[in-house]
Parts: structure tokens; C-alpha cells; sequence
């Protein structure tokens, strides 16, 4: 019998395959059409504008698409994203070291 662990590390096996299976524009992406039509309007601004978007806020439980709405504007932004999660922020300056090192 072969033994499996399981460990809080992401398995780059995984992580391709969810990459994969993430849509990568607006236009792939599944639900929340109002969402989609307002997200779209914004990202068509700021490149008509040739600025970055204005700020948008994702909340909501786990499962709704909050981090892939944020990596498709970053797609179509042509920016990088840096994630992160409430729990990996233990002190007020692992924030501002975070948002220092942004562009």
C-alpha cells in the first residue's frame, strides 16, 4: 500500500492544471454577467484612457471567482498581480512592505 501526504505546499502538477482550467479574459469567463459588464466597462476606460484602472475591490466567501476576476484584469491590464490573504498578514507592516513594492 503507497502512502500519500498531504502538505500545505501547492503541487506544481496542480498548479498547472489549474492554471489551465482558469479563464483568461472576460470574455471566458463563466456567470455574473452584470459583473463581467461592469469590470469590462472600467478596464475598456483605462486603456481608452492609457491608465491603470481605478481601484476595485473583490469581497465575498470562497468559490465566487474573486482571484480569477483579479488575474484576468491583470491579463488585460498587461500587469503583474501580487497575491495575497488576510491570514498571511500577521503585522501592519507586512501590508505596507506588500503595497511599497507595487508600481
Amino acid at each position: 500500500m503507497s502512502e500519500e501526504f498531504v502538505t500545505a505546499e501547492a503541487d506544481p502538477i496542480e498548479r498547472a492544471a489549474e492554471s489551465a482550467l482558469r479563464p483568461r479574459s472576460l470574455d471566458d469567463f463563466v456567470g455574473q454577467q452584470r459583473v463581467r459588464d461592469q469590470l469590462g466597462l472600467v478596464l475598456q476606460a483605462a486603456m481608452a484612457r492609457g491608465t491603470s484602472a481605478d481601484h476595485v475591490l473583490f469581497a465575498g466567501p470562497p468559490g465566487l471567482g474573486k482571484t480569477t476576476l483579479a488575474m484576468i484584469v491583470a491579463q488585460e491590464m498587461g500587469m503583474p498581480l501580487r497575491l495575497t490573504s488576510g491570514p498571511a498578514l500577521q503585522h501592519a507592516g507586512d501590508l505596507a512592505a506588500l503595497l511599497s513594492d507595487i508600481r
